[in-house]
């Protein structure tokens, strides 16, 4: 008999890795989330069962596939419902495996393009964004509600009801479960992109809480993203956005000390960076600009791999990353992408050049409830030795932010200037 921890161990692992591409599958057959989800959750309950007694099968998603398929048909046959739907739940049975003389007959996942469906489907415009995020997390991220609600700071309740409100405005509004069509996938496939995107920033930059980066949703964005890449392995713009993660996720372990407190860019360690990420965050890009269909992410991403190529913070190429940024600017325009390429300006050009077109940009009020503008405009004033309006920017970018982490660094260059903390400049 196995032992229980052993066994649970195993279907969770099965669970994180397999879960969207079995649920993909289910959906498709069952034209319910609900049903679908249902199923796989008695598949798995079931499979901590009968492995208990019979032990673990040489193939664990290939039999839990196959126990919620069957489940499926369960469910069909005992409501009386969806008739017109049993014939072809029960062909896909058939291509699942069955327990022959104690061992199962292999069998073949579902589609690959079911995962494709489903990415679409969560990711649908007719949803907002928190359904949006909320739903892919769900289903393609195997993360379950109180993980998800977790992540994002909020009560458990109110993602359950987001979950169960875009499910119903899925049925209601009979949001098909399909690719669309090539005339219309540029415009799906970057609210796609941009959905994974915003569960990166949100694991990588936390907007709240005392936890600066939220590595579950990291992950879980990366390997969204790597599904999308292998899934639309063509399209260079997914492989801009996994290389964009990978770069990011690259220097987790060194943005914080080993008290927690945030280490900028310049000053990290660079030894803690991965470097095996980074390697592959390069090819990526590389890859995707050898495509030349220069787009946003895959700039973005160019621009995190001359950060991090560069061995010392002082060998940083900010010429090159002005330049990527300003090519940014006329494909992407937009304040927050200016901000940084001002920031740039001054790294390679002169800090009162930098902080000029920083005043200037924030003259339009567009920045002024985005701290990020009012700590880099401090940063740039610390530099020129311009205490009294560093420490009123400092201030304003501490009042801005509801992250603990970032607001302790804050305080600590405030402190700096008050003279209570000597740090490099």
């Amino acid at each position: 008999m196995q032992c229980m921890d052993d066994l649970r161990a195993t279907a969770e692992a099965v669970f994180r890795q397999e879960s969207g591409r079995i649920i993909a599958g289910l959906i498709r057959v069952s034209h319910s989330f609900d049903l679908a989800e249902e199923a796989m959750q008695d598949a798995f309950a079931a499979a901590l069962a009968s492995w208990r007694v019979k032990g673990i099968p040489e193939n664990p998603a290939a039999w839990i596939t196959a126990a919620a398929h069957r489940k499926l048909i369960d469910y069909a046959r005992r409501a009386r419902t969806r008739r017109d739907n049993e014939d072809q739940l029960l062909y896909e049975t058939e291509t699942v495996p069955h327990t022959q003389g104690g061992s199962e007959v292999e069998m073949s996942f579902p589609c690959e393009d079911d995962r494709l469906r489903l990415i679409f489907t969560c990711c649908h415009p007719a949803l907002n964004t928190e359904a949006q995020v909320g739903l892919t997390l769900r289903t393609l991220g195997g993360l379950t509600t109180p993980e998800i609600a977790r992540a994002f700071l909020i009560p458990e309740p109110t993602l359950a009801q987001r979950l169960v409100r875009a499910r119903r405005k899925i049925q209601q509004a009979r949001i098909p479960y399909e690719v669309p069509p090539p005339e219309r996938l540029p415009e799906r496939l970057s609210a796609v992109q941009a959905v994974l995107y915003l569960i990166f920033n949100e694991g990588s930059a936390a907007s709240s809480g005392d936890s600066l980066i939220r590595r579950e949703l990291c992950a879980e964005a990366i390997r969204l993203a790597r599904t999308l890449a292998d899934l639309m392995p063509n399209n260079a713009e997914n492989l801009g956005l996994l290389s964009l993660m990978l770069l990011h996720d690259s220097r987790r372990d060194a943005r914080s000390d080993s008290e927690g407190q945030l280490v900028p860019l310049e000053e990290q360690d660079r030894s803690r960076w991965h470097h095996d990420q980074i390697a592959e965050g390069c090819k990526l890009v590389e890859r995707a600009l050898l495509r030349r269909s220069i787009s946003p992410y895959q700039l973005q991403a160019a621009i995190a791999a001359v950060h991090a190529e560069a061995t010392i913070a002082s060998k940083t190429d900010w010429k090159q990353i002005a330049a990527l940024y300003g090519i940014l600017r006329t494909i992407q325009p937009s304040a927050v992408v200016d901000l940084n390429h001002a920031v740039a300006i001054a790294m390679s050009e002169g800090i009162d050049l930098g902080l000029a077109l920083i005043d200037k940009l924030g003259a339009s009020g567009e920045l002024d409830s985005y701290h990020l503008y009012h700590a880099a405009r401090a940063d740039l004033l610390r530099r020129l030795s311009r205490r009294e309006e560093a420490l009123k920017a400092y201030n304003r970018a501490r009042s801005l932010t509801a992250n603990d982490i970032e607001r302790r660094y804050l305080r600590r260059r405030i402190a700096e200037l008050d003279g209570r903390i000597a740090l490099p400049r």
